[in-house]
């Protein structure tokens, strides 16, 4: 070999050598390493590569996708090139992995017959480079988040020379999302700030320049005029100072500082705020002493008109047995049917108290006020006279309201009176029915108001009016205007008890000689209109069954003794709950039981009706009082199931409520649960086994009453009156079916349901409520209260199908 050959020879082997970038020559279609410098083994960890094939010496690379690149450059004879390529290396076995960033190329080295013998490798490793390019990447990325997600305004300003001298403007060369937020400008990259805000420009950029100038950080407060802002900002230079940039934070406080001026304005005027003050305090301690007289005159009236309605039912009954005594003594009769006159005036005060006080047992429908009044129209005609005009508006689509029919009868035709008697007989009455919304701000003014959607209903008139000092007294029982003799002052104070009572609100508005328009607010309803019963005007008829009378008050029960005896019953008589427990448990036949609601002694009626139906399964239950309290009575409701004759009543009305409850009571169970069993699960021994139900109902008188229901349809009933008392009895019971109210003391229905499927994941459950919010009603039976047998017994079926 020629000296110039080997000493070429020579220095080619030190450069490859002493190269800073890696080198290595593979042979083969295996990539077989022939040579590698010290910059690759490096790269490697000084593994021993030379003789290896690549996949071999180095399997991270395999599995990498190297081993692969290798194979495409060898078959195609095309040169890879790749910049910035992670690779994996791990030092030695179990040993951390180091990641590597390469720039290298893969170049075919074609032999003397054209084809590929081998792959030069070189590249170097810019691993440094690249984690740095990542932190900044990373940084970079960060304080754009930062900067694009900061509630406050962020911009930074770039001076420069203007006409009116140096530092003298600035242009905006970055802003975040929230500059236009607060600033009210859009769009303020690359504007100019004389531009943007022409002579107010000098004050800022006086503040911003002394930053500039002086490196001192300021915050300030100032009103940006363009756009009508007030802005709280801070400012710093941004280093070096020859880059004459300044970075702004800043945020609008417009409605901050306007409170402050608010406030500021209301100290000024802390004296009239005051007497505001107290005179709202006076007002609503007005309020509450309203509100107690009420209440108690609503106990009183209470108490009275339960002695009352006893002495008038005494009264009554002997007037209507007498009756019969002086048939034909055309004197006596008119006498008598004075009498009965004073009676039903009697009758009338006392349940205008009770409407007053709020007492009076409400029974509710879904009605549309729209048809109700409609149907009014001949009675309006006949009480008003024809010197009345009388015009009603029905609102379209009118909705319905749940509301006691009876009742809205009696306050419309009360304010109907009224308007006839402040109009003298002669003018226009207006009836107007329209859908309402009572706003938050509306209960807010009106301590009584509950913010929501109502029917309403006006009654106008063209009358005299009332003064502000009438107006105000005008609910006030026992207030009117009218001359003695002419009116009891209970009219509107009923009308406003009903309302009250039911949910309503009620309001006034009159003006001396321009009449008064008196609106009802009555609660919507999102049910359909109950279909209306037939009146039973069938003649009256009496019975053979056995009814146990229960009344304390001796004349009471000695005047409807007769009145029973007299229709044919057979009459047993106890005078208070614990004697006629004591009749009851002789096992003397009784078919129903007739009892005041309100006893003496410890024992009550509610209690004794059940303990009473416990032991006569088909017994019916009919209770009377001129008072209920709130033992039958809930939220002005009668509890579902309940029969009620208020007192005082008249024979036909006792015969023919007597004569509807035995009725109702032998027809409880239109469909009995052997039918339900065999129908929807077939036949055989398994379907004729008696289902277990357990009730969970706290009201006594409804889980008797369900109870009885289901017992007459043929299910064996075990009873709880909360979730805590149901819990060992489905430990230890083995139940079919939970009935079970949702609002109960302590645990709820539906954490009493979580509870028992638990425990017993197939329990079949039916939600008995008046209330379905809380309910999954897709997913549950349920069944609202007040429901009818079928609907109860009808419920269990669908829950033991499902």
């Amino acid at each position: 070999m020629p000296a110039s050959d080997v000493n070429i020879a020579s220095f080619l082997s030190e450069m490859f050598d002493q190269a800073p970038t890696f080198m290595a020559l593979l042979q083969g279609p295996e990539h077989r390493f022939q040579l590698a410098n010290p910059s690759y083994l490096e790269l490697v960890d000084g593994r021993n590569v030379i003789g290896k094939t690549v996949a071999e010496a180095l399997p991270e690379a395999d599995a990498q996708g190297f081993v692969r690149i290798l194979d495409e450059v060898y078959q195609s004879g095309k040169a890879y090139t790749a910049s910035g390529a992670r690779f994996a290396i791990q030092g030695q076995p179990e040993g951390p992995i180091s990641e590597r960033f390469l720039d290298f190329v893969y170049q075919p080295l074609i032999g003397p017959q054209g084809g590929v013998t081998g792959i030069f490798v070189q590249g170097s490793d810019t691993t440094e480079r690249s984690l740095a390019e990542r932190r900044l990447s990373e940084s970079t990325a960060l304080y754009k988040g930062l900067f694009d997600a900061i509630d406050e305004g962020f911009c930074i300003i770039e001076f420069f020379d203007g006409p009116h001298g140096p530092d003298s403007d600035y242009i905006h060369i970055e802003a975040n999302a929230a500059y236009a937020r607060h600033a009210g400008i859009p769009n303020v990259v690359g504007q100019k700030l004389r531009e943007m805000v022409g002579a107010e420009a000098d004050s800022w950029v006086e503040r911003y320049g002394a930053v500039l100038r002086t490196g001192t950080p300021i915050r300030f407060q100032q009103e940006l005029v363009a756009t009508g802002r007030f802005l709280e900002l801070a400012a710093i230079r941004i280093e070096p100072a020859s880059k004459r940039q300044v970075a702004v934070l800043f945020q609008d406080i417009t409605a901050r500082r306007q409170a402050e001026l608010a406030l500021a304005k209301l100290n000024e005027t802390l004296e009239q705020i005051v007497a505001e003050r107290t005179q709202k305090l006076l007002a609503a301690e007005e309020a509450l002493r309203h509100s107690q007289k009420m209440e108690a005159i609503g106990q009183l009236t209470g108490g009275v008109a339960h002695d009352f309605n006893n002495l008038l039912q005494v009264i009554s009954g002997n007037l209507q047995l007498l009756a019969k005594d002086v048939a034909g003594n055309e004197k006596a009769e008119r006498r008598i049917a004075n009498a009965m006159t004073g009676v039903a005036r009697g009758s009338k005060l006392a349940s205008q108290l009770l409407a007053f006080g709020r007492r009076q047992p409400l029974e509710p429908k879904v009605v549309n006020l729209g048809r109700l009044v409609r149907g009014m129209d001949d009675m309006f005609s006949r009480t008003l006279g024809e010197g009345i005009e009388i015009e009603t508006v029905v609102g379209g689509g009118l909705w319905n309201s749940l509301i006691d029919p009876t009742q809205v009868e009696n306050a419309l035709l009360n304010l109907a009176i009224n308007a006839r008697d402040a109009m003298n007989g002669s003018g226009k009455l207006t009836i107007d029915l329209a859908n309402a919304h009572l706003d938050d701000s509306y209960a807010a003014r009106h301590s009584d108001v509950v913010a929501g959607q109502y029917v309403m209903l006006a009654v106008s008139d063209t009358g005299s009016g009332m003064s502000a000092d009438v107006l105000a007294k005008a609910f006030d029982p026992f207030f009117s205007t009218k001359p003695e003799g002419k009116g009891s002052g209970l009219g509107l104070s009923m009308v406003y008890g009903f309302v009250k009572q039911s949910g309503g609100h009620v309001k006034i508005y009159s003006e001396l000689d321009h009449g008064t328009t008196v609106k009802l607010y009555l609660p919507r309803s999102f049910q359909k209109e109950a279909i209306e019963t037939a009146v039973d005007n069938s003649p009256i008829a009496g019975g053979t069954e056995t009814i146990l009378v229960v009344e304390d008050d001796e004349q009471v029960r000695g005047t409807v003794i007769e009145l029973l005896t007299d229709l044919g019953y057979r009459v047993l008589r106890a005078g208070d709950a614990t004697s006629a427990l004591h009749v009851v448990e002789s096992g003397v036949g009784i078919d129903l039981l007739f009892t005041d609601v309100v006893m003496p002694g410890q024992l009550k009626s509610p209690e004794l009706a059940r303990i009473a139906r416990e032991r006569l399964p088909h017994l019916a239950v009919l209770f009377t009082s001129g008072y209920t309290e709130n033992s039958i009575v809930h939220g002005g409701r009668l509890d579902a199931g309940v029969e009620l004759l208020s007192k005082p009543y008249t024979r036909e009305a006792l015969a023919r409520k007597i004569r509807l409850v035995l009725a109702t009571q032998k027809a409880r169970s239109p469909r009995k649960a052997e039918q339900v069993l065999t129908e929807d699960h077939g036949s055989g021994p398994a379907a004729q086994k008696p289902v277990t139900v357990l009730i969970v109902e706290d009201d006594a008188l409804i889980r008797m009453n369900t109870c009885d229901i289901l017992e007459d349809a043929g299910f064996s009933i075990i009873e709880a009156g909360s979730a805590e008392e149901a819990m060992p009895i489905l430990q230890h019971h083995s139940v079919d079916v939970l009935v079970t109210d949702v609002k109960l003391p302590g645990a709820s229905g539906i954490e009493l349901v979580r509870m028992a499927r638990a425990r017993n994941s197939s329990l079949c459950v039916v939600f008995a409520t008046g209330d379905t919010s809380e309910i999954d009603v897709n997913g549950e039976v349920v069944v609202s209260k007040p429901y009818s047998p079928s609907a109860i017994v009808n419920a269990i079926a669908r829950a033991r199908s499902s």
